[in-house]
């Protein structure tokens, strides 16, 4: 196994217990293939998955304080969702350290993506084992704050219909409707414009190439209104969306 002194120099973070890292790094196809009871690295992962939720919870909580439970739980989602560990993993470098079975060494386990997405969980479980919460979630935030912007836009939104009505409702039983107000340019590329409506009142416009893309758009759009009314006051700004 490679020397970890570079690894751990690219975490940042120094294990004061290095079987600690070892064990994170630790493929179950080892102790498959050896047929023995053998430590591996699915009791470490089961814990990072935790620490990771529980930090990113916590920073879209208190960066996003205008957004709802739902949003919320669609934006941590898509932060620590298998292919997004997977690539932190990648550019840690943690497929060189993997210490693999023979037989998950020749079939490529070292680039494979779930491999990477579970030592990258099993990783955060061993900082936080090593050096608590603080450590693990400084960790995790300096990670994750390259990735989003330092969470400076919610990545959510991928059905903004589903957002409004979610959101009207939440104050009244009446659905919000849309209309087409025009359709401009030739048949074969078209633009319409639709108008969203609650109570009576039209709350916003939105263009696309179809009805259902201008639907979305005037969607949202209505939902950014909504929101930054909503908002005190005060020198907050409201957080950006950013479609997915």
């Amino acid at each position: 196994m490679s020397d970890l002194a570079a690894l751990q120099t690219r975490l940042g973070y120094s294990f004061h217990d290095a079987a600690l890292l070892r064990l994170a790094l630790t493929h179950p196809s080892v102790a498959h293939e050896q047929g023995a009871p053998l430590q591996h690295n699915q009791r470490l992962e089961f814990l990072g998955d935790a620490v990771l939720q529980l930090a990113l919870t916590r920073e879209l909580y208190e960066k996003f304080p205008d957004f709802n439970e739902g949003p919320l739980t669609k934006a941590r989602a898509k932060l620590v969702n298998r292919r997004t560990l997977a690539i932190h993993g990648r550019a840690l470098g943690l497929g060189e350290h993997l210490i693999l079975s023979r037989g998950e060494e020749i079939n490529g386990g070292r680039d494979r993506s779930s491999a990477l997405a579970d030592a990258y969980e099993a990783l955060v479980g061993a900082i936080f084992m090593d050096g608590g919460y603080d450590v693990a979630r400084a960790f995790i935030l300096h990670e994750f704050g390259a990735a989003f912007g330092s969470l400076d836009v919610i990545p959510i939104l991928e059905n903004p219909k589903g957002e409004l009505q979610e959101l009207l409702q939440a104050r009244s039983p009446e659905a919000p409707h849309y209309h087409v107000v025009s359709t401009t340019g030739p048949d074969h590329d078209r633009v319409f414009e639709c108008t969203v409506h609650h109570a009576g009142a039209e709350l916003a416009r939105g263009a696309g190439k179809s009805k259902k893309a201008a639907e979305s758009e005037a969607a949202l759009a209505a939902l950014n209104k909504l929101r930054a009314e909503s908002c005190p006051p005060a020198d907050h700004a409201s957080p950006k969306v950013m479609p997915g």
